[in-house]
């Protein structure tokens, strides 16, 4: 049967990232409001601070709906690639990028473990949601894409972006919606997004 995973970036976060701001808070309850009528069977989302307040608050918006930590949907880099994977004009870019963090954050094990867990078809017609962070739906969007492992580099969030991807038997995935904001207010889009990139 058909699984729709939706995917949501936390919510702002404060600058010691010990929960969200006061926009952060509104962008997760608005997140919530924006996805009432969806009949969603869990929430799932990362062990860290922001991941978590924003999935309490929206899931505050959808009585009944089970919330769930986990590791998998936590805040990690999914992979690195090698020089010779990339393109000769951004490849210094990107490995300077993924070189600024620290070995124990590169957890390829557990982008294997959402994969499995989070995409594909199910037994039933399910919808769920997974509020993570932004190199996890950049994880997802590329496996989704079947595009090179590399990819997810290069694909940014803003906070409480929603992106949506089904998964029907028989056919590959099918990218619904990426990074949508319909569900803020102008004053609450973009944060989380690169200054240079912002709308």
């Amino acid at each position: 049967m058909t699984r729709y995973l939706y995917l949501a970036r936390h919510g702002e976060a404060t600058a010691d990232e010990s929960g969200l701001t006061e926009a952060g808070r509104r962008q997760a309850r608005l997140l919530g409001e924006r996805l009432r009528d969806v009949p969603l069977a869990a929430i799932h989302h990362g062990p860290l601070p922001r991941a978590t307040e924003t999935a309490r608050l929206a899931a505050e918006q959808l009585p009944g709906v089970p919330v769930h930590a986990c590791e998998p949907a936590g805040d990690y880099v999914p992979y690195v690639p090698s020089r010779d994977e990339l393109p000769a004009e951004s490849a210094d870019h990107f490995l300077g990028f993924v070189d600024q963090f620290p070995q124990e954050e590169v957890r390829p094990d557990l982008a294997k473990e959402a994969v499995a867990r989070f995409t594909g078809p199910s037994d039933e017609i399910r919808h769920e949601l997974v509020v993570t962070h932004n190199f996890l739906i950049a994880w997802l969007i590329r496996e989704a894409m079947d595009a090179p492992a590399w990819r997810w580099l290069g694909l940014n969030h803003a906070n409480t972006g929603l992106t949506a991807i089904r998964y029907a038997p028989g056919r590959p995935p099918s990218l619904m919606f990426c990074n949508d904001l319909g569900h803020l207010p102008e004053e609450l889009r973009w944060t989380g997004f690169p200054p240079e990139m912002r709308a």
